[in-house]
């Protein structure tokens, strides 16, 4: 057989997870202990949640900016230091240079003395001339030396000039393009103050054209309404309404219909029955206001009476609670003592502790 769902059971079915999804919700409640004790004010903690994340947004674009800073910073530190290494390399360079050329260790004054290869610049001469120790060429030795010493001396002047002409030709080069970076943002500065003063000109231009116009159409617009509030005023002069034609009265409604607009007052004759018609509602009023007195009067009656039963019943059910109270007193105290007892004999019974498995079986649900 065909199982046939009824709309019963779809109900029911609703029911049930109905049910159940409440259940878990307050499951949920009942267990946070946060919620359930203090409450949680939603509005509050987003308005928290937003000025923390607007904090957090400030302090990441000041971050940003700081870190834009010290990146920048760190650039033009690292190019200062790639510059001093290349300037100190280059020194270097050109005092090993320098050495090379001017240093060698054959010029030193006192390389005779430890030349390696004297006895080969001497020529075949085995024995040298004279007594030991007798240093026979010592004045064309000193006369060589002071030569030596003296075109050493014009040499190292020579490099000293070049090395300073050098030098002032690179700080004139230094100067000329510093000059010229200067000249550039000079330009460049005048190029931007001259854009940004035409770009000044013809928005100052402009807003006199705008206001120029705007003025032309107010005082336009003020003369059209002029014209209008006259044309106005000679219409409400000879209009109906001002000359108090009593045909305008008369409603496209029909006959018995009057216009509010048109309408200047009432005859003598609807007044006289307007006021008739006021005392028939004043003596209505009256008789109305009579009939109410009295509908009070009884209704007043009728609570005291009411009061009266209920008080009496309020304390008889007084006098009954108190004879119940005494009663379940005594039960209680029965009870209590019954319960001692117990207690008493199960301590006596029972001595097991119960640990933490037994406990966890309890408080597993919200009911």
């Amino acid at each position: 057989m065909n199982q046939v769902e009824h709309l019963s059971d779809r109900v029911e079915a609703v029911q049930l997870d109905r049910r159940r999804n409440m259940e878990l919700q307050r499951r949920e409640r009942v267990f946070n202990d946060t919620f359930r004790t203090i409450g949680v004010d939603k509005d509050a903690l987003d308005h928290q949640v937003k000025e923390r994340r607007e904090k957090e947004q400030r302090q990441a674009n000041e971050l940003k900016v700081y870190t834009d800073e010290l990146l920048c910073s760190d650039r033009a530190a690292c190019i200062l230091e790639q510059r001093q290494k290349k300037d100190d390399h280059l020194l270097n360079e050109a005092i090993v240079q320098f050495r090379q050329q001017f240093q060698q260790p054959s010029s030193r004054r006192e390389f005779d003395l430890n030349d390696p290869e004297l006895l080969k610049k001497q020529e075949g001469m085995q024995i040298l001339p004279g007594l030991g120790g007798e240093d026979l060429v010592q004045k064309d030795r000193l006369r060589k030396q002071q030569e030596q010493l003296r075109a050493w001396s014009l040499q190292q002047q020579y490099e000293l000039e070049r090395a300073k002409h050098g030098l002032q030709q690179e700080m004139h080069k230094y100067d000329q393009s510093s000059l010229a970076l200067d000249t550039r943002a000079l330009e460049l500065q005048k190029m931007e103050e001259q854009s940004k003063r035409a770009a000044a000109i013809t928005t100052k231009d402009f807003n006199l054209a705008l206001a120029a116009e705007i003025t032309h159409r107010h005082l336009q617009e003020h003369h059209e309404e002029e014209e209008n509030n006259q044309t106005d005023i000679l219409n409400q002069l000879n209009g109906d309404l001002l000359m108090e034609n009593p045909e305008q009265n008369i409603s496209v409604l029909g006959p018995s219909r009057l216009r509010r607009d048109y309408y200047k007052g009432m005859s003598p004759k609807e007044l006289q029955q307007y006021t008739q018609y006021q005392l028939q509602q004043a003596e209505d009023r009256k008789h109305a206001v009579m009939e109410q007195q009295e509908k009070e009067l009884q209704e007043h009656h009728e609570r005291m009476t009411s009061a009266r039963a209920a008080l009496l019943l309020e304390r008889q059910q007084a006098r009954i609670n108190k004879e119940l109270r005494r009663a379940m007193d005594n039960t209680n105290t029965q009870l209590a003592q019954a319960h001692d007892a117990q207690n008493n004999h199960l301590q006596d019974v029972y001595t097991n502790i119960p640990d933490e498995r037994y406990f966890s079986q309890f408080n597993t649900s919200s009911r």
